[in-house]
């Protein structure tokens, strides 16, 4: 019998009560905050001296220097009314705009980590444009006694903190691998400068992504994960740009280039650029050459109002070194050992983690009914 097990048995055998979040909050025991300081999107900025939460999914969203008007460091709970998210935070912030509801508890009640923890496991998404907290306030959660809910809490505390370990461990390797693009790409990159359209060919994809039918071929599409498709447009080596910006709303961006190889379909808001020799120019060395530097090769040549987009004819003038095929395939051999690590190997570890807690979350907070 587990330390809980023997916790559970005695202080809380015949079960425990559930208890809803409206509840909890009528009662006192959960209380929300409203701020009299709420961030305007334009003061957003890298460094400040206060940290800003937002109900997005980045955990802090930018700084401020509102220091004067910030919420004060004690244990919270926050839940985007209109994203869903729910965060943990203990330490004096500024509230990002509107839409992020702010929650504690009264700690000789209720365990702020154990609050946070059950509302994770036991709220449902809707994953729809509307004010959730009211979805949250008919969330029903167990409430044991708090020597149980810290036991509980210490448990989950280190699935979690493994989780960061490996969180950290990919950040760490993202900027190696960043590092190491830029010193094999640019800095130590003198090769001779080539206009694209000298040496690939470049065609704008075909396929409908929405109306796409699944098949056995990869689907190139705006993000990392393939679709499918029952048809394929190419059968080589390519790399797959989006025509489009990633943000939209006027702004230019670009969050990735992507490489494929073999028959696959594409997008017909992305465009594939096929080296014409392999010999010359190898379509991985491109891939991440664009990848690196896509913030000044690639998103300057967006244009456009609400709609920000570029055009193939702009891509093909884009000049690009082009070092002997050993030493591109010495570069790719180098970055390929990273660039797996990083968006392979290491996420999927983490993702494998993410359902152990999820998994042992949901057996730990599962509780025999107390009868009334």
């Amino acid at each position: 019998m587990t330390k809980l097990e023997k916790m559970i048995k005695e202080l809380c055998p015949d079960g425990v009560k559930y208890f809803s979040v409206g509840e909890l909050i009528k009662s006192k025991s959960v209380e929300t905050v409203t701020p009299s300081f709420k961030i305007k999107r334009n003061d957003y900025k890298e460094e400040g001296s206060t940290p800003i939460i937002s109900q997005e999914a980045e955990y802090i969203s930018g700084y401020s220097d509102s220091i004067d008007k910030n919420i004060p460091q004690r244990k919270y709970v926050c839940f985007g009314d209109h994203s869903e998210h729910i965060k943990y935070v203990d330490f004096a912030f500024v509230q990002g705009a509107d839409g992020l509801k702010i929650m504690y508890t009264d700690e000789s009640v209720l365990h702020p980590r154990y609050f946070y923890y059950s509302i994770s496991n036991f709220y449902k998404n809707h994953n729809n444009y509307e004010r959730h907290f009211k979805y949250l306030n008919d969330t029903y959660i167990p409430v044991p006694p708090l020597k149980v809910q810290r036991e509980i809490v210490r448990i989950l505390d280190n699935f979690t903190e493994l989780t960061a370990e490996l969180m950290s461990e990919l950040e760490l390797r993202k900027k190696q691998y960043s590092e190491l693009s830029y010193q094999l790409l640019i800095k130590k990159n003198n090769s001779k400068l080539h206009f694209v359209k000298d040496l690939c060919e470049l065609s704008k994809g075909k396929t409908p992504i929405q109306k796409a039918e699944p098949g056995d071929y990869p689907l190139v599409v705006t993000t990392s994960e393939r679709k499918s498709c029952k048809t394929y447009q190419y059968d080589t080596a390519a790399v797959c740009i989006p025509l489009v910006s990633s943000r939209g709303h006027g702004v230019a961006s670009l969050n990735h280039v992507y490489y494929q190889e073999g028959k696959f379909a594409l997008g017909n808001i992305l465009c594939a650029v096929v080296p014409t020799d392999e010999n010359v120019l190898s379509a991985k060395y491109l891939y991440f050459y664009f990848e690196c530097t896509k913030d000044y090769t690639l998103v300057p040549l967006m244009k456009g109002g609400a709609n920000v987009s570029m055009h193939i004819p702009d891509i093909e003038k884009v000049k690009i070194p082009v070092p002997d095929i050993e030493t591109q395939h010495s570069i790719v051999s180098k970055l390929e050992i990273l660039d797996e690590y990083c968006n392979i190997t290491l996420p999927a570890e983490i993702e494998a983690r993410q359902k152990q807690y999820e998994y042992y979350r949901d057996e730990l907070l599962t509780f025999k009914e107390l009868s009334v």
